[in-house]
Formats: C-alpha cells, structure tokens, sequence
C-alpha cells in the first residue's frame, strides 16, 4: 500500500486496521474466473501483487501456477499472509514494500508477466510515476490488472478508496489494449500492450484575461540618446512599444511596435530582450518586456498622433528631470539599462534575461 498523509502516520493506521482483522473484501468468484480468462499462467510466469494485504490473491494466483511476489507495506498484514502461508497455503514471496517511496530496483524482480493491484490502486498517490515504474517490469505480452471499487458503488465516506469514471479513463491511457470487465460491482480493468507516449500539451479553455504583456524598447541615435515619445492623452513620456498580438514573441512585438509608433524599421534579430519587469496597475499584473533594438534605420515620425504627440531624443542623464513624468513601464525598463539612473522608482519585479554590453 502506499499513503496520502505522512508516511508514518498511515502506516500506524493501516497497520492497526490489518490487526484488527477488518481487512480487504475477499476474493470474489468473478475475479477468479476473469484471472483465469484474462492472464493464464504459462510456464515460468511471475506475478507482483502490490498492496497485497493478507495474501488471498497472491495465494490463489501461486495456486494457478504463477511464482508470487505479494507486497505490502503494513508489517502487520504481512504477518497474517506469513501465517496462512505456514498453514499449508502455496509459497509466496512476501516482502515489506512501499510502491511510491522504496527503491524498485533493490525491492522487486527486474520483470513481471503480471503486475495486480487489487482494491489498493485508489490509495496510490502518485499514480503516473508508480504506473511507469510498473510498465517498465512488464515482460513482452505481459498485463496490468487493476481491480477497484467505484464511487458511485460505496458510500460517501468511503470514496477515498473508490475511483471514479474519469480517473478508470486515465488509468486506460498509453495502453495498446485497454478492457474493463464486471467483477461483481467491482471494476475489474486490463491493462496491455503499453505504446510509446510522446509528449502532448493542452490548454484549459478559454482562460480569464488575467494580465497585461507587452514590451519597452530602447532605441539610441548615434549619439547614445534615446526616443521617448511624448503622450497627450496620458500626459507622459514613454518608450517606443505596446502590447503583444496573440502569441507574438516579445522581440517581434518590439521591433512591430517600433515601426508601427515611430516608422523605424529593425530586424527582430536586432532586438535583446535583457530582463522581464512585473508590476500591477488596478490590481491587474503587469508584465513588460525590456527590449533593446542595437540595429534600427529611418527617421522618427508621429505615426500614431492618437497616441504620441511627438517623439524626441533625450540624453540619458537628463531623463531623471523631465518636468512631465514617465511611463512607470518605460521608467523601469530605463533603469534596467542605465541602473541608478532613475532614483525613487515605483517597486517591480526584474527577472534579468540577458544584458547587453
């Protein structure tokens, strides 16, 4: 078995339940008789019961002709499948495990024909990881079974060692062959074939507009001064930059905006982004790109007069006295690139990217 609290803590429980006696349902008809349809024994199979509490499973498939692996991780349902064993029961190896934590290679067999969990794959926590590790001892041909109560089948309170319809969907992916049988009311899943996985990404729907994104872009003259355009309509002096378009790299946005506000023409390969720079504005994350265009021709126009009134060159050591302010956005992205030069800036995250002699 393996825990969801801290792994001491459950083992104690779960150890108190095994000597209390109430243990595991036993082994239905039904589940023999799909054992013995599904996974045969043939001639030297190995099966790995994990989770095996008192060893009624692991037994009956020592009985089919398989040499059982049985493991657990209370001492206490170890020490009763131990007793049943010594009373005249087929020989099963049965070892102390925990399928999440212990190290698989030192504790199990390099290969299994079958691996079974059996009313114990709901208390699995990491569930992918562990299902790896299992995939990875399944011999050629060789088959996962996984037997489990269902949610809508106990009650409440006992849900937490049932799995619902969704969670038997996932255990089915990234196996060649996935069937699923009655077992009595308990599901009763086949697991065979595993098929290579490549990697897959997915969104979530369509998501909640959360933050603003964008760059700041730092264009210099020949003489080291740098374009600030002066806003009407917000009554500041800003960067050259905006907003990226969909998902528009923050370099292409720098250099599309550049041209787009002012009529600069730059390459994208021209354009360094040094640091990315996080604030807020109304509660709403702001991040900002900080950008510096190395390379840029033409002359500097008033492309968007709703926007920008005029575009100026400032030297540097003059922009910490402006008598209108700043954009704080353009204010940090300056500071990213002339450090100390701007005293009493507004607090931002700076995560630097790269910085450009």
């Amino acid at each position: 078995m393996t825990h969801n609290a801290t792994a001491t803590d459950t083992a104690d429980r779960w150890d108190r339940h095994c000597a209390s006696g109430r243990m595991f349902h036993a082994l239905r008809d039904s589940e023999r008789r799909l054992l013995a349809e599904q996974v045969p024994a043939g001639p030297g199979a190995v099966a790995l019961d994990v989770g095996c509490g008192p060893g009624e499973l692991a037994r009956h498939l020592a009985g089919s002709g398989f040499e059982v692996d049985a493991v657990d991780w209370s001492d206490a349902a170890l020490e009763r499948a131990g007793a049943a064993a010594a009373n005249g029961a087929p020989s099963v190896s049965y070892r102390r495990v925990d399928i999440e934590r212990d190290d698989l290679d030192a504790v199990l067999r390099p290969a299994y024909d079958l691996v079974v969990f059996r009313l114990s794959w709901a208390f699995v926590q990491d569930r992918t990881r562990v299902m790896n590790r299992v995939r990875e001892r399944l011999r050629p041909g060789g088959t996962v079974c996984v037997v489990t109560p269902l949610v809508d089948a106990v009650a409440e309170d006992k849900r937490h060692i049932a799995l619902d319809e969704l969670e038997i969907e996932v255990l089915r992916d990234g196996w060649g062959t996935a069937e699923r049988y009655d077992a009595d009311g308990l599901a009763f899943v086949v697991l065979r074939d595993p098929v290579p996985v490549r990697t897959t990404c997915s969104g979530k729907g369509q998501p909640t507009p959360h933050a603003l994104t964008g760059t700041g872009v730092v264009v210099t003259d020949e003489a080291g001064r740098v374009l600030l355009g002066y806003s009407l309509r917000r009554g500041v002096w800003e960067l050259p930059g905006g907003k990226n378009d969909g998902d528009e790299e923050f370099r292409v946005t720098a250099v599309r905006e550049l041209a787009e506000e002012t009529g600069l023409t730059a390459e994208a390969a021209d354009a360094v982004v040094a640091a990315l720079l996080m604030d807020s504005v109304g509660g709403v994350p702001r991040l900002t790109a900080a950008v510096r265009v190395t390379v840029h021709s033409g002359t500097p126009v008033v492309a968007e007069p709703h926007l920008i009134a005029r575009w100026e060159w400032h030297d540097p050591a003059d922009l910490a006295a402006l008598p209108q302010p700043l954009f704080t956005p353009s204010a940090h992205v300056i500071d990213t690139f002339w450090p100390g030069l701007l005293p009493g800036l507004p607090p931002v995250h700076r995560y630097p990217v790269r910085v450009d002699a």
